[in-house]
């Protein structure tokens, strides 16, 4: 798959905006945060989808020494979403966020989304980050119940990002890539599986997008052996091999987008 030529992030002169998202399931922030940090930063996001944000004792504290790290603040999540979280670089104009926790299943683990309304220029944008259940019948539901607070945003383009806990064949992974655009599926760039760093053979993340976004390219970004200079046209700025090992059980998903003005 090519690997060259993502876009990165600019206003157009009709208010469009092109934007970075990245969706990373960053497992607690229990392996290596330098490392972490460094693939978030390379890729260079506007937002940043995050799944297993730390949850627990000085949660928050974590959480902003990894957005600060990395180039970005924290927007929404986290603990109050029972781990997914946003992040977003100051590029981002917020409207307002909103943490929701799902219905609880006895024995199963607590979910939720983070979610937000941001401008970029004069895009506007409705974002949710999430990770589904383990268990086959609660996860459709909770596709379900994404679609219907995507919808509920109150506005005409959004994204939906996450771990979703399953590959695309899955009936979960169906509902929602027949409502909204798979972006990977539109417009692949760099390579596909997303699990495990040490052995990819599954796309179980995804970045998802309503009608009317322009997806340029989507795809786990590919490592390189030294960093590249910045403005080379690549899109990506010095994702190493051993970094994407050593951040966290999952690879991370980047997409660009063309965001249309409001």
């Amino acid at each position: 798959m090519a690997t060259s030529l993502l876009p990165n992030s600019g206003t157009g002169a009709d208010g469009s905006a092109v934007i970075r998202v990245l969706s990373y399931n960053i497992r607690s922030m229990r392996d290596d945060t330098d490392a972490l940090a460094r693939v978030i930063s390379a890729c260079e996001p506007d937002l940043v989808l995050v799944q297993e944000a730390p949850r627990f004792f000085r949660w928050r504290k974590k959480l902003a020494r990894l957005a600060a790290a990395s180039g970005q603040v924290i927007l929404s999540g986290g603990a109050p979403a029972a781990g997914p979280a946003l992040l977003c670089s100051l590029r981002a104009t917020v409207e307002r966020t909103e943490d929701v926790l799902l219905p609880l299943t006895p024995g199963l683990h607590r979910r939720g989304f983070a979610t937000a309304v941001v401008r970029f220029g004069g895009a506007r944008l409705g974002v949710l980050s999430c990770h589904l259940s383990l268990q086959k019948d609660e996860r459709y539901e909770q596709g379900g119940m994404l679609l219907d607070r995507l919808a509920g945003l109150g506005v005409e383009h959004a994204i939906a990002g996450g771990d979703l806990n399953e590959r695309p064949g899955g009936p979960t992974f169906r509902r929602l890539a027949d409502r909204l655009q798979d972006c990977w599926a539109v417009a692949p760039w760099g390579s596909e599986y997303t699990s495990t760093p040490t052995d990819p053979h599954q796309r179980i993340d995804a970045i998802f997008a309503t009608e009317g976004i322009e997806v340029l390219g989507c795809g786990v970004p590919p490592p390189l052996s030294a960093p590249l200079e910045r403005g080379d046209p690549h899109g990506y700025r010095g994702v190493t091999e051993r970094d994407l090992r050593a951040a966290t059980d999952h690879l991370p998903v980047l997409a660009a987008l063309r965001i249309p003005p409001a």
